[in-house]
Order: structure tokens, then sequence, then C-alpha cells
């Protein structure tokens, strides 16, 4: 046990972390810092999140402590004194739980793992199976967003020909939002009968999960040409004033040399929309730039990948039984309704751990 203490001092980085708090709080108490408000505000906010993440790891300290004790209660305890056992076992149970919940967190220490990010849905093979399922995927995904507590917009939202949504994208906020959300990046499988056949027959559809985090200081990572971008105004298709406003105002902007494409039709003003697809388009180029000299580019966006058969990364199946599984480390669930309610911290820990 005091190995894994001695792990986990490693991976939060302690001694630098009270070094940066040390820097931080010398530096506040300097009269001109308070003068650059922008600065203050992010500065202030990665002291709290440094704070925190200290604040964590004395906390598992305390825990490994109390787990000790309670091994020691457990070995010590006579069989004629079955209340302590019991009490005992459930301190543990409830003390490994929280031990796990912050082991998870050195797993998040990628590069962008605490930005924000930008959360895209796609249709896939399927026809209109397929677009019912991506807003079937839509609903599963709010709910978890709203479980975990995430502040979320969305920007996109285009219906399909008969029934479902082609796409949508949303804006996502929240602490460590990216790095737990990178996880469902890829193509989502359903099989069931089809409620839009004839003969009701089985159908397997697919729908895509894209995840790319928010950059900050994007001009300093990016300069586009405007001569390269060709910009188009249209009427949203949202759900009637569900998810997005029904105005005029929505705009779809191309980047011609790479064909990528950002839309926002999130406010009736053309010029915000204008600006939230264009965060949208130059956070897309950055993460490709940035992907573009690593061997295995497919790995890391869906966007690469066919959506169809042989790419996906979770089978969600609806007949002729039940069962969500994940093809990456084989976790799976009989309790398909669950899953579709938000239910996915199983599918993201187990991804995270593997």
């Amino acid at each position: 046990m005091k190995r894994n203490f001695i792990f986990w001092e490693t991976i939060f980085e302690i001694p630098k972390l009270k070094e940066d708090i040390r820097i931080i709080e010398t530096e506040i108490e300097d009269a001109a810092f308070w003068q650059d408000k922008v600065n203050t505000s992010k500065v202030l906010a990665n002291l709290t999140k440094l704070k925190n993440k200290l604040k964590n790891y004395l906390k598992l300290e305390v825990l490994l402590d109390e787990v000790k004790v309670y091994l020691e209660l457990l070995e010590e305890a006579k069989e004629e004194e079955p209340d302590t056992i019991t009490d005992a076992q459930k301190v543990l149970k409830i003390l490994i739980s929280e031990i796990d919940a912050l082991e998870l967190l050195s797993f998040l220490t990628g590069k962008y793992d605490k930005a924000n990010c930008i959360f895209s849905l796609n249709s896939g093979a399927g026809g209109t199976d397929a677009q019912d399922w991506t807003q079937m995927l839509f609903r599963m995904y709010t709910r978890f967003f709203e479980k975990k507590g995430y502040e979320y917009e969305v920007v996109e939202y285009t219906l399909g020909d008969e029934a479902g949504i082609k796409s949508a994208t949303l804006l996502l906020k929240g602490d460590l939002v990216y790095g737990y959300l990178k996880s469902e990046i890829g193509v989502h499988r359903m099989v069931r009968l089809s409620p839009f056949n004839a003969n009701n027959k089985r159908q397997t559809s697919f729908a895509a999960v894209d995840v790319i985090p928010e950059i900050e200081n994007l001009s300093k990572n990016i300069q586009i040409d405007t001569k390269d971008l060709k910009i188009d105004t249209y009427r949203a298709s949202g759900a009637g004033g569900q998810h997005v406003n029904k105005t005029d105002s929505a705009v779809r902007i191309t980047h011609i040399p790479t064909g990528m494409v950002a839309q926002s039709q999130a406010s009736r003003s053309q010029g915000a929309n204008k600006e939230m697809a264009m965060k949208i388009l130059t956070s897309r180029l950055v993460q490709k730039l940035e992907t573009e000299h690593k061997e295995k580019v497919e790995e890391l966006s869906a966007g690469n990948k066919e959506i169809a058969w042989g790419n996906q990364i979770r089978s969600y199946v609806f007949h002729p039984y039940q069962m969500v599984k994940d093809h990456r480390n084989n976790i799976e669930t009989s309790n398909l309704q669950a899953v579709m309610d938000g239910d996915l911290d199983m599918f993201i820990e187990g991804f995270l751990r593997t």
C-alpha cells in the first residue's frame, strides 16, 4: 500500500504542485498582478485547480491510512464480533471506492485533458435507422452530461430526412471534460428490429462520435487565410427551438484546402454564429495539425474512419437480446436501458484504465 502511495505521489507530481502553488501565491501578493483582469482571472482559476489537485492527494493519503486501520481491525476481529466485521467491511468498501475515483485522476494528465471540448455526432451507414440512432445517442449523451454537471450548448443540430438527426455539435464545459470524453471517440453500432422497415427486419446502424479540445489562444496556434474560407448562411433545421433557433442566421464555414466544415446555429445573431463556427473550425484544424505527425492518426479521430461495419468501438444490441459491449476492452452489460439513460461511467473508466 505504501508503494502504491509513492506511485500516486509521482503521478500527482506533488513537489512540483506545491512549488507551483507557492509561486502563484507569491505572485498575487504583488499589487501589479491585479491590474490585468483577464490574466488575473486565468491565474486564479489555475490556482484553484492546483489546490484541488493537492487536496485530492492529501485526501488520498488520509483514506489509505484509514484503509490500513480497518484492515487491521478485520484481522483482529473475532468471529463472535459480527457487527464489527460488518461495519469494517462497509467502511472499507466506501474507502476503496473513493480511492478508485482519485486514482482515476492519475490517468487524466494529457496535454488537453483539462480543456473544454467540442463534441460531435454524425450518422453513418444505415439510412433512416442510422439517423434515428444518432438522435438516440444525442439523448444518451446529454443525459450523461447532465448527470455529470457539465454545461453544454448545442451549436449545430441537423434533422434527418425522415426521422432522427444527421448531425449535432455541442460545446461542453466542465472539469476534465475532454479527458473523460475522448474515450467516446469512434463508431457506435446499433442492432435492432427496424421501426422504419415494413417487414420489421433486423437492422444494423452506425453513428460516429468525435471529440476535440477547445484550444485557447487559437490565433497563436494557427493562422487561417480568409481566402481559404467559404462562408454560407442558411436557415437552421433545429428541433423547433428545443435545441437551436430557427432563424436565417445559421452559419457554415468550409476550409477549402482541407474540406473541413464547421457550422453553428445556436444564436439568433449571425455574427455570434460565425464566431462560434470559426472557433470550432480552428480547433479542428489545430487538432489536425497536431495529429498529422502521429503514425496512427485513425486511432485518435473518428473522422478518419468510415462510419460503418468493422470500425465500431462499441455495440448496442436491442434485438435478439439486450447488451452493450465495448470492443476495446470487452467491458459489457445487459442493462441496455441504463446505458441509454446516460450511465456510461463503466465504459469511460474502463477505457482510461486500459
